[in-house]
């Protein structure tokens, strides 16, 4: 019987103003990954006006974002949860797999799909579109506070966890 506790296991939860710093952090880097693969889309397909091939736009955003998430959550960290000392794990504290990530991604759409849904049923305007999402992205993080570990609810349906943990450096391993 091993003795020593996994560290991961009693890393404390970063807090939920880290979080959500790390959280905005990502969608910066996020409108990066817009650009190059937006730019990338247009080139490819030959579009030249912003409406045009619009759904297959989307389409391709959503796998690009699936494959960054997907890859760097597999292997512990994305950037900026490197940057705010935050990692995934799963509930037993060891690394996730590209299957539990992608299930991670999937859930994670929790944040948008919500509000984006009620928007498009009722034929909301932009703003009011915008202030939906807002206020669904401040109550969905505000629910954390009810999870009995104050994990953000996709986390705890996707069988992973948040913990505090510096950065993995390259080609070091998370300990166990």
């Amino acid at each position: 019987m091993n003795l020593i506790a996994n560290p991961a296991l009693t890393a404390p939860v970063p807090s939920l103003r880290r979080r959500m710093a790390c959280w905005m952090y990502e969608g910066l880097l996020m409108f990066g990954v817009v650009f190059l693969a937006g730019y990338l889309f247009s080139s490819l397909s030959q579009t030249r006006h912003a409406l045009d091939n619009r759904n297959a736009l989307q389409a391709f955003l959503f796998v690009i974002f699936g494959i960054y998430f997907v890859w760097f959550w597999a292997r512990g960290q994305t950037l900026a949860m490197k940057t705010w000392k935050i990692r995934v794990v799963n509930t037993q504290g060891a690394p996730i797999t590209q299957r539990r990530a992608l299930l991670r991604y999937v859930l994670s759409w929790l944040w948008f799909l919500p509000p984006l849904a009620i928007s498009w049923l009722f034929g909301l305007p932009g703003r009011e579109a915008a202030v939906l999402v807002i206020g669904w992205v401040a109550i969905w993080a505000i629910l954390a506070r009810f999870h009995p570990q104050r994990q953000f609810w996709h986390d705890a349906l996707a069988g992973t966890r948040l913990v505090t943990s510096p950065p993995m450096g390259r080609g070091k391993t998370p300990p166990v």
